[in-house]
């Protein structure tokens, strides 16, 4: 049993000075509030909040980051260059590139990331020995970097909307079937630090007629699903052309859309399918500095609040690994779109990266300090050149990943003085394992 005295800590939407947390077996036993710090108690000055959900992630993506950006091109463009990393990749180089992708994270207050995993096979197509290699090297590289993760296995069945087949780099993406996909999937199984979830890539790359084989699978297991949705108006072109229903009405017709289902990025969207989703229950996933990155647009936030939808967060492609850095981005881009602010109130933006996250994740258990909870603890300096002076309710809007001092994930210390304690150098271990797989 450990006692940690957090000089402010969030508290069900605010921010508490005074907060004493008893921490044993990896869960919070006790949470008490306005007290002064016992003598055996760990001292945590700063603002502490509970650990960080990163709900949207490619680890492989990372990558790319600062490359590309002097050319003038499109998200389709990034999109060649990503295959081409993507067809350098095998079981060891991606646990040693995923590994310090995630060790980045856990710097950055991350302790459960949802990896949205399509790089199944070997370059030809064909499965490794054990067809979940990859996978397994993302869940390995995942307990090395100290953090939990959600292995989001991604059906990934066509090359275009209307069904044109796998090709190129694309053919270590495929399952052949729903129904080969999800045997293979069945072969996986959770742990004490890793949950198994699916996901229906897109519209693009599942057809129609598949998908109630891969919301099916996710019903039977009570696994999170989560798709792309709506990224590029290309995408909904192609559905209206095939389908004569936007992407937003194909899953819902094909039972892909619920509570269980987080849909990522939502940024070309119907007043027809803002609705479709909120009356579902389905969670959105933005990825602001993704969608700015590769010029996807700007998601309709507020009114997808409106019409009913929990919001959730994810750094995506990796462009940026900083979560106060998404979060800011969900009101800050609705600054632009609607020419107003206050539209999403701090406590708002931490549920974002916390509270709304881990639950999408399949850890209804995490994302909050209170006695049962997962005992995950972020620490952020509030005496920076960034934080000084800010409020700590408001720390959500001038803090950054560099403000992380200290962070535990189910009672474990995996950072501390903004030192990874597993990873001896992960900025080294990033371009080393960077190196091996650019072409």
């Amino acid at each position: 049993m450990i006692r940690y005295w957090c000089e402010w800590a969030w508290i069900t939407g605010s921010a508490v000075d005074g907060v004493l947390a008893t921490v044993d077996d990896g869960r919070f036993t006790a949470v008490d509030l306005g007290v002064d710090c016992p003598p055996d108690a760990v001292r945590l000055p700063g603002l502490t909040l509970p650990g960080l959900a990163n709900s949207h992630s490619h680890a492989f993506h990372r990558a790319l980051r600062g490359r590309g950006g002097d050319v003038n091109g499109s998200f389709w463009t990034w999109r060649d260059a990503m295959y081409r990393v993507a067809a350098r990749l095998d079981p060891d180089s991606y646990h040693a590139l995923a590994r310090a992708v995630f060790a980045e994270m856990a710097l950055a207050g991350v302790t459960c990331v949802g990896e949205f995993h399509y790089l199944h096979h070997g370059p030809d197509g064909r499965p490794y020995g054990d067809p979940n290699a990859m996978g397994a090297a993302l869940l390995a590289a995942a307990a090395d970097a100290g953090i939990r993760i959600t292995l989001l296995d991604t059906c990934y069945l066509t090359s275009t909307v209307d069904g044109k087949p796998l090709a190129g780099p694309q053919t270590r993406f495929g399952d052949g079937s729903a129904a080969a996909w999800a045997d293979r999937v069945s072969r996986l199984s959770g742990g004490p630090g890793h949950r198994i979830g699916a996901a229906v890539h897109s519209v693009r790359a599942v057809p129609e007629a598949e998908m109630p084989a891969v919301a099916g699978w996710a019903a039977a297991t009570e696994a999170p699903l989560h798709v792309h949705l709506s990224e590029q108006p290309a995408e909904n072109r192609a559905a209206l052309v095939h389908y004569g229903r936007t992407p937003t009405a194909v899953l819902a017709d094909a039972g892909v859309l619920g509570p269980r289902t987080t849909a990522v990025h939502a940024v070309h969207l119907t007043d027809a399918d803002r609705a479709a989703l909120g009356d579902s229950g389905t969670t959105i996933c933005l990825c602001p500095t993704t969608e700015r990155d590769l010029a996807d647009g700007l998601a309709p936030a507020s009114a997808l609040s409106d019409a009913g939808c929990e919001i959730c967060v994810g750094s995506d492609s990796h462009a940026v690994v900083d979560m106060f850095e998404e979060a800011r981005g969900v009101e800050l881009h609705e600054r632009l779109r609607t020419g107003r602010r206050g539209l999403f109130v701090p406590a708002y933006l931490v549920a974002a990266i916390a509270g709304v996250g881990h639950p999408a994740l399949g850890w209804p258990d995490a994302g909050y300090i209170g006695v049962g909870a997962r005992a995950d603890l972020v620490t952020i300096a509030l005496d920076t050149v960034r934080t000084a002076g800010c409020r700590p309710d408001s720390a959500v809007f001038a803090a950054t990943a560099a403000d992380v001092r200290r962070v535990m994930v189910d009672g474990r210390e995996v950072v501390r003085d903004g030192h990874h304690l597993l990873v001896d150098d992960p900025a080294r271990d990033l371009a080393t394992a960077i190196t091996a797989v650019l072409p």
